[in-house]
């Protein structure tokens, strides 16, 4: 049975809180999914779907009349359009869901002699996260990392970014570079050559002469700071995109789908 909300009442205000305030989000270990496709990929790739929110005061389409159905042990929550409109940061909104979010476990992300993975330092922006996420899937990476002190990967602005692709591959919050370099060394020690590889203006070489083959960790830096020292001092190569114009750089999210794609037209090509 379905409870109802049709006030802003404390449930509807502890909704709100899991869109606006990373702590009680992270707090409560579950997140709003807006949108038909990323919720039809969080139910497909195995997600956790903890609630699912939907207007009480009109004939649902048949994709949400099947979700609802397919998930009878669920919460379901009816809502008035208005305050589901808020959730959902836009108007004409049928149905949200309540996922819970997962582990932030680097073994989660699977190692093979095809490993191709991002580490993005201190990112500033969720909608750059999203870019990231979306491009790492699309060219066939096996994960992402937020390292440091960085916006959240789970911030809706970021999960609509990835348009769906945020619950097709893992996504894992570390906080340092420390424990993604230690979990590289255990890789290496169990005979997995993880190239680590930096893209700066004034790499070693450009990205298009560099084996993109072999198992690569790429670091995307910080769209304010770059890479820290860290982050400099444990990368194994620094490759750089070739440009023309006046452009002194890229977006860091724009730079990771060049060097992204040139990893998958090499392995394409190989």
């Amino acid at each position: 049975m379905a409870t109802r909300i049709s006030l802003r009442n404390a449930r509807f205000q502890q909704l709100q809180t899991l869109l606006t305030n990373r702590n009680k989000r992270h707090r409560a270990g579950q997140f709003i999914v807006q949108g038909v496709r990323p919720i039809t990929m969080a139910v497909e790739h195995g997600w956790e779907i903890q609630a699912l929110l939907y207007d009480g005061e009109r004939r649902l389409s048949q994709w949400a009349r099947d979700l609802l159905a397919a998930h009878p042990h669920t919460e379901h929550v009816k809502m008035s359009p208005d305050l589901l409109a808020e959730l959902a940061e836009k108007d004409e909104v049928e149905l949200l869901a309540v996922v819970a979010m997962q582990p932030d476990v680097l073994d989660r992300i699977e190692a093979g002699p095809d490993f191709l993975g991002v580490v993005f330092d201190r990112p500033t922006q969720p909608g750059n996260i999203g870019a990231v996420i979306r491009s790492a899937d699309a060219f066939g990476a096996h994960g992402v990392i937020t390292t440091g002190h960085s916006a959240d990967a789970y911030d809706p602005k970021a999960v609509r970014a990835t348009t769906g692709s945020f619950f097709a591959m893992p996504v894992v919050r570390s906080p340092s570079p420390a424990e993604v370099v230690s979990w590289v060394e255990e890789r290496r020690a169990a005979g997995l050559p993880i190239v680590v590889v930096a893209t700066d203006e004034h790499g070693e070489a450009d990205v298009s002469a560099f084996d993109l083959t072999q198992p690569v960790l790429l670091l995307v830096g910080s769209e304010n700071d770059g890479l820290t020292r860290a982050w400099r001092d444990a990368a194994d190569v620094t490759l750089s995109i070739p440009m023309t114009g006046s452009a002194s750089s890229l977006n860091a999210a724009n730079a990771a789908t060049v060097v992204l794609y040139e990893a998958r037209r090499q392995r394409l090509t190989k």
